[in-house]
C-alpha cells in the first residue's frame, strides 16, 4: 500500500478547532502518542516490505507463465491508474470518520487477494489463469489505493506539531528499509517457491491490519471543521438549511419531528463532487500546498525520468538485471540514512534554506548522470538523490500535514500524491522517447534543466512561505 509520500498522505479522538482548547483531550491525546506511533511506523514498514517484496516479482511470474511483455506493461498500467483515480474519492468517507475502518479493511481485502494468488500458485497447479491474476492485482491496488487515502490523515491525528518532523521521517525510513531489503528477499524467496512472495504480501496486510485494529485512537477528524470549503458550500447551497417558517422565525435544519427536506438528485451529486473536490480546492488556494504540489510533482517525474534512463543505458551497454539491483540497493541504503538523519537536521537548519539548497544541490547530480559510464556511478549518483532528498521531503510533508485542516487531510493528500504519482507513471515513456530519438545522454540533460527551473521556483517561493508560522490545527497543538 505504501507509506504516502511518500502517502502517503495523527492521534486525536477528536479535532480542536483552532483556537480553542480540550483539555480533557490533550490529555487523552499525551497518554498513547507514542504507541500508536508505534503502531503506525509497524504497519507502514510491513505493508512496504510486503509490497517491495511481491511487486519485484510480479513481472517474473507473469513472463514466467508465458505471457507478453505488454500484458505485462497493461497489468502494470491499469493497476496504477486504478489508484490514482480512485484516492481522491475515497479521501471523502476517510475524512468523514470512517478513517480507521477504511484502513483496516483495505488491508483485510489486500491480504485475500494477495493470498488467493499464493494458493493458487501452490495448490492450483502452479498456474492461476490470467483473469485471476489481472483481479486479484486490482483488487489489491484498489484496496491499497483505499488504505493509502486513508492513511494520509492519520500523522496529523496522532502527532503534535513539533513531533510532525520525526514521524514523517520513520515513515520515510520504513519505506526506505523494505526498498533495501524487500526486492532481495522477494527475489530469494521467488527461488525458493513462486508461492512465497506472495504469502509474505499476504502476511505483511494481516500485520498491517492487526496494528491499525490496535490503535487506540479512533482517528476521526471533525467532521463539521469550519476550515472545510466542502462545509461552507454546503451550507450555502443547501436551502433546508436556515430556512425561515411560516411566521418568520428560524427553522431548525432537522428535528425529531419533521426531517430535513430530501435534496435532489442533483443537488446531492453537486454535494458529492463538491467535497471531492475539496481538496483540490484547498491546494489551489494555498501557497504553502501549492509549494508541495509543484516541488513533489516535479522531483517525482524527474526521479522516474531518470531511474528508466539508466535502465536503457545500462541494457544497452550489454547489463544485466543485476546491476540495476546494485542501483536500488545503494539507492535504497542511502536514502534510508538520509531518513534517519533528517529529524535532526530538520531541528538545527532553517526550513527554507534546507528546501532550497536540496533543490539546487540536484542540479549537479541529474547533470553528471549524462555521463555516468557503469552501475556503481549510477549507484552513487543516485544515492546521492536518495541521501539528500529526505531532507526537503520531511519539512514539507510536515508543513503540508500541519497547514491542512484535519478535515481535509485526506482529500489534500490524495490531490499531492495524485499529482506526484500521475508525473512519475508518464515519465518513464518521455525517457524512452528522448532516449530513443535524441541519444541516452539527453533525458538527464532534459532533467537538469528541469531542475533548474525548480530551484528558482524553490528559491523564491520558499523563502516567503516556509519562513511563516504554520498556524498549528487541533489538538496537540
Amino acid at each position: 500500500m505504501g507509506s504516502s509520500l511518500p502517502e502517503s498522505g495523527a492521534t486525536r479522538v477528536q479535532a480542536v478547532p483552532p483556537g480553542r482548547t480540550n483539555d480533557t483531550a490533550h490529555t487523552k491525546h499525551n497518554e498513547r502518542p507514542s504507541r500508536d506511533i508505534r503502531l503506525f511506523w509497524c504497519a507502514n514498514a510491513a505493508d512496504s516490505l510486503g509490497s517491495q517484496a511481491s511487486g519485484v516479482v510480479l513481472p517474473l511470474l507473469l513472463l514466467g507463465l508465458g505471457y507478453s511483455p505488454a500484458v505485462v506493461g497493461l497489468v502494470a498500467g491499469v493497476s496504477t491508474a486504478t489508484g490514482l483515480v480512485l484516492g481522491p474519492l475515497v479521501a471523502v468517507p476517510a475524512d468523514r470518520g470512517a478513517r480507521k475502518r477504511v484502513m483496516f479493511w483495505s488491508a483485510v481485502v489486500s491480504a485475500l487477494a494477495m493470498g488467493s494468488v499464493a494458493v493458487a500458485l501452490a495448490v492450483v497447479e502452479g498456474r492461476p489463469s490470467l483473469v485471476h491474476l489481472l483481479t486479484a492485482v486490482l483488487v489489491e491496488r484498489t484496496a491499497t489505493a483505499c488504505y493509502e487515502a486513508a492513511a494520509r490523515g492519520t500523522v496529523a491525528l496522532i502527532s503534535t506539531p513539533g513531533n510532525l518532523p520525526r514521524v514523517v521521517a520513520g515513515l520515510e525510513a520504513g519505506d526506505r528499509g523494505a526498498l533495501v531489503a524487500g526486492p532481495a528477499l522477494g527475489g530469494m524467496l521467488y527461488q525458493a517457491s513462486r508461492a512465497l512472495p506472495f504469502v509474505l504480501d499476504a502476511v505483511s496486510y494481516v500485520v498491517t491490519a492487526v496494528c491499525v485494529r490496535a490503535m487506540r485512537s479512533d482517528l476521526r477528524a471533525d467532521a463539521t471543521d469550519p476550515a472545510d470549503p466542502a462545509d461552507r458550500a454546503a451550507d450555502a447551497t443547501d436551502p433546508a438549511d436556515g430556512a425561515d417558517s411560516a411566521d418568520g422565525t428560524p427553522e431548525p435544519a432537522s428535528s425529531p419531528v419533521s426531517p430535513p427536506a430530501p435534496r435532489s438528485a442533483r443537488g446531492t451529486w453537486s454535494a458529492l463532487a463538491a467535497e471531492a473536490s475539496a481538496g483540490f480546492r484547498l491546494v489551489r488556494a494555498t501557497p504553502l500546498l501549492r509549494l508541495v504540489l509543484v516541488w513533489t510533482t516535479t522531483v517525482n517525474g524527474v526521479l522516474a525520468a531518470l531511474y528508466y534512463d539508466a535502465v536503457f543505458t545500462l541494457q544497452e551497454r550489454g547489463h544485466g538485471g543485476t546491476p540495476m539491483g546494485l542501483v536500488l540497493a545503494l539507492s535504497g541504503a542511502a536514502g534510508l540514512a538520509g531518513s534517519l538523519a533528517a529529524p535532526r537536521l530538520v531541528r538545527r537548519l532553517s526550513p527554507a534554506r534546507a528546501v532550497v539548497a536540496v533543490s539546487w544541490l540536484m542540479i549537479p547530480l541529474a547533470a553528471a548522470l549524462a555521463t555516468a559510464g557503469g552501475p556503481w556511478t549510477y549507484g552513487a549518483l543516485f544515492g546521492g538523490f536518495c541521501l539528500i532528498m529526505p531532507l526537503a521531503t520531511v519539512i514539507l510533508q510536515a508543513r503540508a500535514i500541519q497547514g491542512t485542516p484535519p478535515a481535509l487531510q485526506a482529500r489534500a493528500g490524495s490531490v499531492l500524491a495524485t499529482a506526484a504519482g500521475g508525473a512519475a507513471a508518464m515519465a518513464p515513456a518521455l525517457s524512452g522517447l528522448l532516449t530513443a530519438h535524441a541519444g541516452a545522454a539527453v533525458p538527464a540533460l532534459a532533467c537538469a534543466g528541469v531542475l533548474v527551473l525548480l530551484a528558482l521556483h524553490t528559491t523564491f517561493g520558499a523563502t516567503r512561505v516556509l519562513t511563516k508560522d504554520v498556524p498549528a490545527r487541533g489538538r496537540g497543538a
